[in-house]
Formats: structure tokens, sequence, C-alpha cells
């Protein structure tokens, strides 16, 4: 019992003992640390597993816009717009701009209507390219609206227009 008492006294056996526990103190934070480290490197794993996976959906949308954007370039750049309603605008527009020439230019009307045609097709041609500003006649008449504006494309057209004044003679 003497040697018991002699060594729980000692300096020593305090020191060890507080070692020990420090020890098994520092042991245990060491688990907790690396089963942190296991879970966030699992998480670490995951996050750029579906990052990479996003951008290559990315990447694919970004091809896909690209092919699309190229064709509907090509398609503007070359004329033929599908639309039916942008070519029957386009039209409208040759013939507004070709009258507008000719009203200025009218001694001759056949030659004169032609290359009148054909300038006011090379002006559409050029805006289209970018060449040059649009400077559009009709465009007012084909925006959506009210029934007032339909009303006035159909006067405006002449073959479709039947509220024609009669001329009379001081008019001819």
């Amino acid at each position: 019992m003497e040697t018991l008492k002699t060594i729980l006294t000692h300096w020593f056996f305090w020191g060890f003992v507080l070692g020990f526990f420090l020890c098994i103190l520092s042991i245990i934070a060491h688990m907790k640390t690396k089963g942190e480290f296991k879970r966030l490197k699992g998480h670490l794993s995951d996050k750029l597993e579906i990052e990479a996976e996003k951008l290559g959906e990315m990447k694919a949308k970004i091809d896909s816009l690209k092919t699309e954007n190229e064709n509907l370039r090509m398609k503007v750049n070359s004329g033929r717009v599908q639309n039916d309603f942008t070519a029957l605008e386009r039209e409208l527009e040759i013939y507004a701009r070709a009258e507008k020439v000719m009203v200025v230019n009218a001694p001759g009307f056949a030659q004169a209507w032609e290359k009148a045609k054909e300038g006011a097709l090379c002006e559409i041609e050029a805006e289209e390219s970018g060449k040059s500003l649009p400077r559009r006649i009709f465009k007012r008449f084909f925006t959506k609206g009210s029934p007032a504006v339909e009303a006035e494309v159909i006067e405006a057209l002449p073959s479709n227009s039947t509220n024609r004044k009669p001329a009379t003679a001081n008019e001819a």
C-alpha cells in the first residue's frame, strides 16, 4: 500500500496520466477530423461530377445554338426567308419604292418601271445585308394594332380597294 501511495503522489505519475489523457483526446479529435475530411472529400467529388455534367450540357446547348445561329444567318444572308409574311412585306416595299421613283421619272413607263423596281430590289438587298440603314415605307401597316390600321392596309392596296372616287373632268 505504501508503494501505491508513493506512486500516486509522485509528480511523474501525474504527468504521465495527464499526457495519456491528452493523447486520448488528440486521437479522438484526429478521428473526427479524418471522418470530416472523408465527408468533405465525398461532397467535393459529387459537386465536381455534377458541375462536369452541367458543363457538358451547356457545351452541347451552346453548340446547338451556334449551329442554329449559323443556319439563321445563312438563311437571312441568302435572302431565302421562309416566312411568307416577311416575303410579302419585302415585295410590297420593293413596289412602293419603285412607284416612288416612277412618280419622279415618268416619261417611259415600262423601262422606267423595271429600272425603278431593280433599284428598289438593290436597296432592299443592301439593307438586308446590313450595308445601309432600313427605310421602311409600309412598316406601320404591318404592325399588330387596332382594326383601323387593318382598314388602312386594305384601302392602301389598289387591287383590293373598292372605295375609289370616280375621276372627274377637273382631275384628268
